[in-house]
């Protein structure tokens, strides 16, 4: 009896030990992202103030409003004119440069809060997150409550797949009644839409639609291999992901025009968005070409257990190919300008481009790769105002929670960006912009270098580990 006692208390005293370095762990985390809190910020957020002296570039038409004023008024645009008058108002001064939406990225994968000071420093100011753990739950909360300064987050459920297709990264459903419930579980929880993967089956996919649909649920298809490609061209699915999956499935791996063109014939009498996530395909190119890529600046800004875990095995598994087949460099390449083309067709039969990158994940950093994104859309053949489209309005026409977004208009929430040159003429000003507004709060140019500060420095490693487990537990 005295040794079953003593293990016991032996037990709890680890017990507690444990959960005291733990608890110290979260704590010193929490003090690391004081930065981020709004009590703690270098930022300003006034109920109502006015812009001055500002090109506004409104993105409901290829134009420029020279020389004009903004008054911002409890987090959105309230009046926009060559004169406004009102007594009493903070007023800041545009110095003649261009105020435009803030970008928005509908494919990311945030893995820490380091990462919202990311997306922010690069003009991004709304984010939809596709691979939801209850980490994303808790992110959304306190950017809701302004607990937090970030871009306005969405997120995905877990990702749902078939029986067969394993994978702790997804959800595994065995039978309808589970994915039903699991919907409705999601739902219930918080997660915005709903992701289903590249395993599910048809069965499977109808009946996450079908309740989805109750619920009011859009869903968002990383397409799947158990089924046609065009199953997808429904009005519950609201984006269709990836670009290269239109290669893999329906094109069969060949780049064939001929095929791709009755492919997009057929999405273009549906009513669906398509986010293409060039970057992150083009990123497999770089990992072949650059054997140094994790020693990259670039990949220090990738969350460090995803670094250690995912990119290291991403770039072991691409150089592992390519010693046992030199030529994937040129393949990858050569799919990459099909790629391109794709971008163009699809742009040119109508049907609505949202900028994505498939941020978070590879060698993929969160905020800068948006920049790559659209400079690949710049490359397709669009113009520089339907590049940024695609990053704006084009957003805003994809769910419902977005219809405020995408434009300088009156009544639109007032996420902006101020940029020094006319991005118009240079898409590269956005990767520096002067200002970042998110639902009416100002942040200067020295808070945004300070985000990129913390985001490269940041050692967390064993907190995102504990959120990993925590999902493990709770979402398999």
């Amino acid at each position: 009896m005295k040794i079953l006692k003593g293990f016991l208390i032996g037990l709890l005293s680890l017990i507690g030990l444990v959960s005291l370095i733990l608890l110290i762990l979260f704590m010193v985390n929490n003090s690391r992202l004081s930065y981020l809190k709004t009590k703690n910020a270098d930022s300003s957020l006034s109920k109502e103030y006015i812009i001055k002296n500002v090109n506004i570039i409104p993105m409901n038409k290829d134009t420029v409003l020279q020389n004009k004023m903004v008054q911002i008024k409890e987090g959105r645009i309230f009046k926009i004119n060559d004169i406004i008058e009102k007594q009493g108002l903070e007023t800041i001064d545009g110095e003649g440069k261009f105020l435009l939406p803030g970008l928005i990225d509908m494919h990311v994968h945030v893995w820490d809060r380091y990462e919202l000071g990311l997306y922010l420093a690069n003009g991004v100011t709304t984010v939809r997150n596709l691979w939801g753990i209850p980490l994303h739950l808790r992110i959304k909360k306190e950017l809701e409550n302004e607990e937090l300064i970030g871009p306005m987050f969405f997120t995905s459920s877990p990702k749902l797949t078939g029986p067969e297709d394993f994978g702790d990264d997804k959800v595994q459903i065995q039978s309808i009644e589970q994915a039903k419930e699991l919907v409705t579980d999601y739902s219930d929880r918080g997660y915005d839409y709903i992701k289903t993967y590249a395993g599910i089956t048809e069965p499977l996919f109808d009946a996450i639609v079908e309740q989805a649909a109750s619920l009011n649920l859009d869903v968002v298809s990383h397409p799947s291999f158990q089924m046609t490609y065009s199953k997808n061209f429904i009005d519950q699915v609201a984006t269709i992901e990836h670009v290269e999956d239109i290669v893999q499935q329906p094109l069969a791996y060949q780049l064939d025009s001929v095929k791709l063109d009755s492919v997009i014939q057929l999405m273009a009498k549906s009513n669906i968005s398509f986010s293409p996530t060039l970057s992150g395909y083009h990123k497999i190119y770089e990992m072949l070409t650059n054997e140094a890529i994790l020693e990259s600046k670039d990949l220090r800004y990738i969350n460090p257990l995803f670094r250690s875990v995912d990119s290291e095995a991403q770039v072991a598994r691409w150089q592992g190919e390519k010693s046992k087949n030199p030529e994937i460099t040129e393949n990858i390449l050569r799919q990459h300008k099909f790629h391109l083309y794709i971008i163009k067709q699809l742009h040119e039969n109508g049907i609505n481009i949202v900028s994505s990158t498939d941020a978070g994940i590879g060698a993929n950093p969160a905020g800068f790769s948006i920049h790559q994104e659209l400079k690949f859309y710049k490359e397709a053949g669009l113009s520089n105002y339907e590049v940024l489209r695609t990053a704006t309005h084009n957003a805003s026409m994809v769910h419902k929670e977005f219809k405020d977004l995408g434009e300088v208009s009156r009544g639109k929430i007032a996420n902006l960006i101020l940029t020094s040159e006319n991005p118009l003429n240079n898409l590269e000003t956005l990767k520096e912009p002067e200002w970042v507004i998110i639902k009416g709060r100002l942040i200067e140019k020295k808070s945004l270098t300070l985000f990129k500060e913390k985001a490269y420095n940041r050692n967390n490693m064993v907190i995102s580990a504990l959120n990993w487990i925590e999902n493990l537990l709770i979402e398999r």
